[in-house]
């Protein structure tokens, strides 16, 4: 009797964990979710000197950028700060505005996707703003280096990959321009 039970146990695991497999594998991609090129991304943020690949940014993936707005909302929560409306808020309309804006200055249609996708992205360095004002104070001189640092940091990663996604060559600037007023606010919200 016990050796028929662990073989029927052994054949519902097997068939559970190949059920699992098909699933994983299925699921994910068919949602359109890429562990892959949500790591490239990413590290195409942290090192703006790096050129963008203007075919994985052209992507709308918004799994990564939810995840760094819930990840700046968490931290600036641990900050004593309870401003998830605003960071909604303004990643709305920013995004919007954004769209808008480089919708007039390219010859080629950009997504509000594309847009939302790589302004979440790029608020990556703010999120980590955010966990420094956890453990110390951003009021003084410091702090207000560091804040432009971050701002500086945020709106050149997204300018680099707008250019490089919509072939804009030599335009970096004016598109780097309304960036920095966008992550100024992030930046506002996370200092004050």
């Amino acid at each position: 009797m016990k050796k028929h039970l662990w073989i029927y146990k052994g054949a519902c695991l097997r068939s559970s964990l190949r059920i699992l497999s098909l699933c994983r594998l299925g699921l994910l991609p068919e949602l359109g979710i890429s562990f892959d090129h949500i790591w490239q991304k990413t590290l195409t943020v942290l090192n703006p000197l790096k050129p963008a690949d203007g075919r994985i940014m052209n992507e709308t993936d918004l799994t990564g950028p939810m995840i760094f707005c819930l990840a700046l909302g968490a931290t600036l929560l641990l900050a004593g700060k309870v401003h998830f409306g605003y960071l909604y808020g303004m990643s709305t309309f920013g995004c919007l505005g954004i769209h808008a804006l480089l919708n007039l200055m390219s010859i080629t249609h950009i997504s509000y996707g594309c847009v939302a996708s790589v302004l979440g992205y790029c608020l990556l360095p703010m999120v980590i703003l955010s966990s420094c004002a956890v453990f110390f104070s951003l009021d003084g001189l410091l702090g207000a280096l560091l804040v432009v640092i971050v701002i500086g940091w945020c709106s050149l990663s997204a300018s680099k990959i707008f250019i490089s996604t919509l072939a804009m060559d030599g335009q970096q600037l004016l598109i780097a321009y309304p960036c920095v007023l966008l992550y100024g606010l992030f930046a506002l919200l996370t200092v004050f």
